[in-house]
C-alpha cells in the first residue's frame, strides 16, 4: 500500500492541449468530390476503353486535375489556435503567431495582414455576396417583428390603463440576440475576438513561416509536362 505521502508526491499527468479551431468551406469539399468522382469516371473509362495514346493521355490528365481539384477544393483550411493562425491554402501553408497578425479584413475575400505588412487570403473561409445580403434581409425583418411588437404590447398597455414602465415590462425581447451575419463573417468575428485575447501573449509571439505545398506542385507539374509531351508526339 503506498502512503499519503508518496500519493501526494505521484506526478500528475499532463492537461491536454486544446485543439485548434478548424475552419472548412462545406460547398468547396462537396463540390470537390464531385468533380473527382467525374474525373476519375471518365478516366477509367478513358483508360479501360481507349486506344493507342488516349490510356496515357487519360493518366496523364488525371496526374494533373486530381491534384489541382483536392488543392482548391478538399485542402483549403483555417486551424486557430490559441497561439497561432495556421492557414492551409491549395500551394501554401501559413503560419502565424497571434503576435504577428496585424488585421484580419473582409471585402470581397477574408485576408489577414501581418505586422510587416505581408497579406495572405483564406481560402478555407470564402466570402458570400449572396450569404451577406441574405442576412441583411433577416436582419431587416427581424428588426421590423421586434419593433411591430413592441408597437402592439405599448398600445395593449394603454387600453389598459397600465403605467409606462409595466408597459415596458410587457414589450418582448428581439428576436435575435444580435445582429444577423453571414456564417463567414461570423467565422472572421471569431478570429478577430481570438486574435484581440492572444496578441500579446508570451507564448502567441514567433515569426511568420510559408512552406510550399510540394506534394500538389509536383504531381501536377510532373502531368501537365507528360500531357504536352503526348499532345506534341500526336
Amino acid at each position: 500500500m503506498t502512503s499519503p505521502e508518496s500519493q501526494s508526491h505521484a506526478p500528475q499527468p499532463p492537461e491536454p492541449e486544446p485543439q485548434d479551431r478548424v475552419y472548412r468551406s462545406v460547398p468547396a469539399i462537396a463540390g470537390g468530390v464531385l468533380l473527382l468522382a467525374i474525373a476519375g469516371w471518365l478516366g477509367i473509362d478513358a483508360v479501360l476503353s481507349g486506344r493507342e495514346r488516349t490510356p496515357w493521355l487519360a493518366l496523364a490528365v488525371l496526374l494533373l486535375v486530381v491534384p489541382l481539384v483536392v488543392a482548391f477544393t478538399l485542402r483549403p483550411a483555417v486551424y486557430a489556435g490559441d497561439d497561432r493562425l495556421r492557414i492551409r491554402n491549395p500551394f501554401r501553408v501559413v503560419v502565424l503567431p497571434w503576435g504577428q497578425v496585424a488585421s484580419l479584413r473582409s471585402s470581397y475575400s477574408n485576408e489577414v495582414l501581418t505586422q510587416s505588412g505581408a497579406k495572405y487570403q483564406l481560402w478555407a473561409v470564402p466570402v458570400s455576396l449572396r450569404a451577406r445580403k441574405k442576412a441583411a434581409r433577416r436582419e431587416m425583418r427581424a428588426t421590423a417583428q421586434a419593433r411591430r411588437e413592441m408597437g402592439r404590447d405599448e398600445s395593449r398597455g394603454s387600453a389598459l390603463g397600465m403605467t409606462a414602465g409595466l408597459g415596458q415590462g410587457l414589450s418582448r425581447e428581439p428576436m435575435s440576440d444580435g445582429p444577423v451575419r453571414a456564417e463567414t463573417d461570423r467565422i472572421m468575428d471569431e478570429l478577430r475576438a481570438l486574435r484581440e485575447a492572444r496578441h500579446q501573449a508570451e507564448s502567441a509571439r514567433g515569426e511568420v513561416t510559408v512552406r510550399w505545398a510540394y506534394e500538389v506542385l509536383a504531381p501536377a507539374l510532373a502531368g501537365a509536362v507528360l500531357v504536352l509531351i503526348l499532345v506534341a508526339a500526336g
